[in-house]
C-alpha cells in the first residue's frame, strides 16, 4: 500500500542579479520621468516648483502603490525623444486652439465619435505612454484600453464624416510611431516603420 503523495514545496529562487537590480531601477527611473512630465502637463507650466513637486507626487506612487512591473526592452534614443516632445507641443497648441475656437464660435455644436485604433505594439509599456499621450491632447478622450488586444478606444470631438475619423485614428498611430522611435526596441521600430511604409503614411 503506497503512502500518502509527496507535497511538492517550492524552493526560493535565487536572488535577483545586479544585472536584474539594475534594469528594475531603470524602469522605475523611466517611471518616474515620464510621471513628471505628466504633472508638468497637467499644470501646463514647467517651472521648479512643478519639477519638486511631480517627483515628490510620482515617488509617492511608486512606493505606496507599485505598478505591475512593466519591462523596458527598448532603447532610449535622445534626438527621437526631442523630436516626440516637440511634434507634440505643436498638437497640443494646434489642439487647444481648435477647441477655443469651437468655444466661441456662436451657435455651433461640435459633434463627436467613438472610434477603436488597434495599436502596433501591444506592450504594456507602449500602451500606457500611448494612451496617455492621446489622453493629454483637447479634443480628444480615452473611454477605454483592450490590453488583450492593443486597442485604444477614444472619444473625438468635432467629427464631420468618416474623413475626420480616419484623420484621428491616423495621428493616433502617427503618435504611437513617434513614442516608439524614441524609446522602442528595433524590432517594434521595424514594425511601426513597415507598416508605415506599407500605407505609406508621414511620420
Amino acid at each position: 500500500m503506497s503512502g500518502p503523495p509527496e507535497t511538492t514545496r517550492s524552493l526560493p529562487g535565487p536572488p535577483p542579479s545586479g544585472r536584474g537590480r539594475l534594469a528594475r531601477r531603470r524602469d522605475q527611473a523611466v517611471a518616474l520621468g515620464w510621471l513628471v512630465v505628466v504633472w508638468n502637463l497637467l499644470w501646463g507650466e514647467i517651472n521648479w516648483a512643478n519639477l519638486a513637486g511631480g517627483l515628490l507626487v510620482g515617488g509617492t506612487v511608486l512606493v505606496f502603490f507599485p505598478l505591475p512591473a512593466v519591462s523596458f526592452g527598448g532603447r532610449l534614443r535622445p534626438v527621437a525623444l526631442l523630436v516626440f516632445a516637440g511634434r507634440f507641443v505643436v498638437e497640443l497648441v494646434s489642439a487647444s486652439l481648435h477647441i477655443a475656437r469651437i468655444a466661441v464660435q456662436p451657435g455651433y455644436r461640435p459633434r463627436g465619435a467613438i472610434i477603436a485604433v488597434q495599436l502596433r505594439v501591444t506592450t504594456d509599456l507602449n500602451l500606457a505612454l500611448t494612451a496617455e499621450a492621446v489622453s493629454l491632447v483637447p479634443g480628444t478622450l480615452i473611454l477605454e484600453v483592450d490590453r488583450e488586444s492593443g486597442t485604444l478606444y477614444l472619444h473625438v470631438l468635432d467629427t464631420h464624416g468618416p474623413a475626420d475619423l480616419e484623420v484621428a485614428r491616423e495621428r493616433t498611430l502617427a503618435l504611437e510611431r513617434r513614442i516608439v522611435r524614441a524609446v522602442g526596441s528595433a524590432a517594434e521600430l521595424r514594425r511601426v516603420e513597415t507598416d508605415a511604409s506599407e500605407k505609406g503614411t508621414r511620420p
